[in-house]
């Protein structure tokens, strides 16, 4: 009786599935649920917690820290002044869930272009840092509307499989579970991109296999620029110090932020190293790489424990002569993350490409053309353009 229990698939039912659960998707979900009070539905991660590429690593086996290990922050530039986005900065502040980030912002090798620095398209306008970690804002974003409870989530869930059938939307996880919706938003595009056919093993992309080619030419479309779009990989290396370690001098803000130029990142192999203040005091460090040669050194090391040791070498190295930093025993603890797919490169998908009404499904994310292109503020924009189209044609689907 047991073991039937175990195998049996179970089978879910919503007026909404919601794929992926970055900020792009808790946006959309809070803003969804504002204006649906009676509907339901739910959000589907693979990941353990909220956030995506802007969660935060909770460690098992390292009590009490959280590391924010992908964005530790956001910038809203806003050329454009466009209120949607404008509205919902300023009730995220009014709310307290962000604040101004006025943390120090250092250009290792190139000190005197850091005015330049700080005008390129990720530091512009105005920065912000959650009140919390990155994954708690996710979490508050959704909980601000979800006062009756009406959203499900679902962690470590990981959907394989697309279909589309009697006007409704079937969708089956790695683990058999089924989920059917009469409306589908995608706020990531793995399901959408060529990169599903080599991870899933499959030989048709899932949402070209549930609606096929001149069925809909929108959809067509959307599949075509997605066939051009590329992403950034990334490794991230989370350093958890141990409790004496400190600052060479008294800086005592939340983050401080070190950005290499080329020259230095192509010796050091770090991208970025951002210092992150825990409520515990102690001082955690995060290491963000995108060189693919280091990363592919990675995959292919046979001894983690010599890798690591490196990591702390290059490091050590690298702050030798710095009058704010210290340098690591290489005892500390430390972890390492692996992105399946990182900051999205080359094509953007038109913002006319969100909702396709024939097929009942949506698509947000920092994917989509714009200023924001991906950025945390192209996820926060196209997820409140979206809402707005879908509150105004949902009724004619």
């Amino acid at each position: 009786m047991s073991n039937n229990l175990r195998i049996m698939k179970s089978v879910f039912s919503y007026d909404l599935l919601i794929i992926g659960g970055g900020i792009s998707a808790c946006v959309f979900a809070s803003k969804y649920l504002q204006n649906n009070i009676s509907k339901k539905i739910a959000l589907i991660e693979v990941g353990r917690r909220l956030g995506g590429r802007s969660s935060t690593r909770i460690s098992r086996k390292f009590k009490e820290w959280k590391l924010n290990h992908g964005a530790p922050n956001f910038n809203i530039s806003n050329s454009k002044d466009n209120l949607l986005l404008k509205n919902y900065i300023n009730q995220l502040l009014d709310n307290r869930f962000i604040e101004i980030d006025d943390s120090e912002l250092i250009n290792l090798g190139d000190e005197n272009k850091l005015e330049t620095f700080k005008k390129s398209k990720f530091y512009c306008g105005d920065s912000y840092r959650s009140s919390f970690s990155m994954g708690e804002l996710s979490q508050k974003i959704i909980d601000f509307n979800n006062l009756r409870d009406k959203i499900d989530l679902f962690f470590g869930t990981f959907i394989v499989d697309l279909k589309f059938n009697n006007n409704r939307w079937i969708l089956t996880s790695n683990n058999g579970d089924k989920f059917k919706s009469k409306y589908l938003i995608c706020t990531t595009n793995f399901l959408l991109h060529k990169r599903s056919l080599k991870i899933l093993n499959i030989n048709q992309i899932p949402l070209r296999k549930a609606i096929p080619k001149n069925k809909d030419k929108n959809i067509d479309l959307l599949l075509n620029f997605l066939d051009k779009q590329s992403f950034i990989p990334r490794l991230t290396f989370l350093i958890y110090t141990k409790e004496k370690y400190s600052y060479k001098d008294f800086y005592s803000k939340k983050y401080r932020y070190f950005y290499l130029n080329r020259s230095l990142e192509n010796k050091y192999k770090f991208e970025r190293i951002i210092f992150q203040l825990q409520d515990n005091k102690k001082l955690g460090i995060v290491l963000h790489t995108k060189n693919i040669d280091f990363i592919n050194s990675y995959i292919n090391a046979k001894d983690e424990e010599f890798f690591k040791q490196g990591i702390f070498a290059n490091f050590n190295e690298l702050f030798s002569n710095n009058n704010s930093v210290n340098q690591l025993t290489c005892n500390e603890g430390i972890s390492i993350m692996q992105w399946r797919a990182s900051q999205p490169s080359g094509f953007a998908v038109p913002l006319s490409l969100q909702l396709i009404k024939k097929y009942r499904i949506g698509f947000c994310g920092d994917w989509f053309e714009g200023e924001g292109f991906g950025r945390i503020e192209g996820s926060i924009l196209s997820a409140l353009i979206l809402e707005e189209k879908f509150k105004t044609h949902s009724n004619n689907f």
